[in-house]
């Protein structure tokens, strides 16, 4: 498998506090060079029944995992039984023989197999690269972005309380073993509604991080996530909020700001959407009725 971390020697600088740092004579900055952890980048391939569908920057790890949920936020893969095989290429079994004569491609391309009958939407397909930054780069319009959802969320009656999501960022940051080594990685955590952590997952990208923990559940047989909270690093952006949806789960929380479209499509799919989660305080955009002030 991929290595998550790498090494890299720096060039350390530091400078002094202080008058001294500001005086323009002395407080001259310290220089050392040291090593570094640095977490990984690397493409991650993507190809439904021979056909190239998408390119994206991903962390490796949980790459199956990864695979399964970006079927998930895409409308094609509903159910476990959706998906034959999951098969990250090897160098010997990738299924096209320019593969295997690249290096690069070796455990960075993922081979899916679907049901017979399972239809891929033409907007799946990606035009370009989707960087880690972006889940939906290369959609061809607005209306591309809305895929349609088959759990209703209206119909979780899941209540949690402020005290229970003020204390979930701290323990995803418990659980994130990666960044503690690197400082560059998003997480995404599901959490039932008693607060227990069922699952994490890290990447470079907030969306791959989220696809990693749907593409679980989804092997795991655990769709829609029902009375789950999902708790992700960093915005909460359109993507994000629809990928919730997607998988049936009725509360989203971010640790920073939503943006407007989020906020629209959270408050249309019934999804509570929280945001600015930290400190003990927070902001709740879309669903405030699931929140409750005392302890549940």
């Amino acid at each position: 498998m991929s290595r998550r971390t790498v090494r890299r020697r720096v060039l350390r600088i530091t400078v002094p506090a202080g008058p001294a740092a500001t005086d323009g004579n002395g407080g001259q900055a310290a220089l050392s060079e040291r090593a570094d952890v640095l977490a990984v980048e690397e493409p991650l391939g993507i190809r439904i029944d021979g056909q190239a569908v998408s390119l994206t920057m991903r962390t490796p790890g949980d790459d199956i995992d990864l695979t399964a949920g970006f079927l998930v936020s895409e409308g094609i893969a509903r159910a476990a039984a959706d998906i034959i095989t999951i098969r990250i290429c090897d160098g010997e079994r990738c299924g096209h023989q320019h593969d295997a004569d690249d290096p690069d491609s070796v455990g960075n391309i993922a081979d899916v197999t679907l049901r017979p009958g399972i239809a891929v939407r033409p907007q799946a397909r990606r035009n370009f690269m989707t960087t880690s930054a972006c889940g939906v780069c290369g959609k061809a319009s607005i209306s591309d972005l809305r895929v349609p959802g088959i759990f209703e969320l209206s119909r979780d009656q899941v209540r949690v309380s402020a005290a229970m999501l003020a204390g979930l960022p701290d323990a995803l940051r418990q659980a994130q073993r990666v960044f503690d080594r690197t400082g560059g990685l998003h997480a995404a955590g599901l959490f039932a509604a008693d607060a227990s952590l069922l699952a994490v997952r890290e990447d470079v990208g907030r969306h791959n991080a989220v696809d990693k923990v749907i593409g679980w559940a989804l092997r795991s047989g655990r769709l829609p996530l029902s009375g789950c909270v999902l708790l992700v690093s960093g915005r909460a952006s359109f993507e994000l909020v629809q990928k919730a949806v997607l998988a049936g789960i009725p509360v989203l929380a971010a640790v920073s700001a939503p943006s407007s479209l989020a906020a629209e499509l959270a408050e249309d799919a019934g999804l509570t959407l929280v945001g600015f989660l930290r400190g003990g305080s927070m902001n709740v955009y879309a669903g405030g009725h699931r929140i409750s002030s005392w302890p549940s």
